[in-house]
């Protein structure tokens, strides 16, 4: 479970990173409370990953997804550039996060 609630804490990491750019600093409501909410979901679910699992891998698994989702969601909605190597920089996050998911020894 503790997995899961990481998986959707990172999910909610994406929303509010790509959704900050639709706020054009905050200054439109909709867009802003959208983004307060993802990111007050993505920090309650990280708090409960983090009560079984190590705080290191929960975070650089969190953090790796939400650097993960932005860097897809900008290249799809917001037209940014893509280079062999930023997709080799990136394909190294993604083998972390799925090196941490499964070396990573849970505290009985």
């Amino acid at each position: 479970m503790n997995w899961l609630y990481l998986l959707l804490a990172g999910v909610f990491e994406v929303a509010w990173a790509v959704g900050l750019k639709a706020t054009h600093g905050f200054t439109r409501p909709l867009p802003t409370i959208g983004v307060l909410l993802s990111m007050g979901l993505s920090m309650g679910l990280l708090g409960l990953a983090v009560r079984n699992l190590p705080i290191s891998t929960a975070y650089a698994v969190w953090t790796g997804i939400g650097t993960l989702g932005a860097a897809l969601f900008g290249v799809l909605l917001y037209d940014e550039p893509v280079s062999i190597p930023k997709l080799a920089c990136i394909g190294m996050i993604a083998a972390g996060i799925i090196g941490l998911k499964f070396l990573t020894v849970q505290p009985a």
